[in-house]
């Protein structure tokens, strides 16, 4: 698993093999990633954002978005194993200073208090509806901007909580990507 595109284009990240089904680590392809960010690229969403990557594993989806031009990135992932490979991933970028890793469950977010966040990464694991729940406790606890855009991997399309509309979806093998904004 490497970064794709920007400042730190080829970087090797810290390798989780074909991923770890206890830990819920799947990381998202090399090629659903480009995917990805082309069509974050089309929206112009990624250059000056705050990036909340939840339910990190890596930390490739938010180090990938910070590569391409996000200003900062906040991780929250609650499993040890994720959160150990998204500590190596930063040090390998030297991206201490632009990133922080919450060690937290995605689904319980409380309010927050700080700038919130323009671009929102949600890969949960599959087919436990909890992209959703913790889509609604971000907008609830205001974590998200008014247009706010988020970006959700499953392995099927994530229907829109009430007060968000569907922007875009895609499907590349057993992953569905879907864009979503805030009304």
């Amino acid at each position: 698993m490497r970064i794709i595109a920007g400042k730190h284009r080829g970087t090797q990240l810290a390798d989780v093999g074909k991923g770890d089904a206890d830990a819920h680590l799947r990381p998202t392809s090399d090629r659903v990633r480009e995917s990805l960010f082309s069509m974050l690229t089309h929206h112009n969403v990624i250059n000056g954002a705050r990036v909340l990557d939840l339910f990190a594993g890596t930390g490739a989806l938010g180090l990938e978005a910070l590569s391409r031009g996000a200003r900062e990135v906040v991780f929250i992932e609650n499993g040890r194993v994720g959160q150990k490979l998204i500590t190596e991933n930063i040090k390998k970028l030297r991206a201490e200073s632009a990133t922080t890793l919450m060690r937290s469950d995605a689904t319980a977010l409380g309010g927050w208090i700080a700038a919130p966040f323009d671009l929102v990464f949600l890969d949960p694991p599959y087919g436990k509806g909890m992209g959703q729940t913790a889509l609604v406790k971000a907008r609830a606890g205001g974590w998200l901007t008014p247009d706010a855009m988020i970006v959700c991997e499953e392995n099927a399309p994530l229907d829109p909580p009430q007060g968000f509309t569907r922007e875009d979806k895609r499907k590349y093998g057993d992953t569905w990507i879907t864009l979503l904004r805030q009304d």
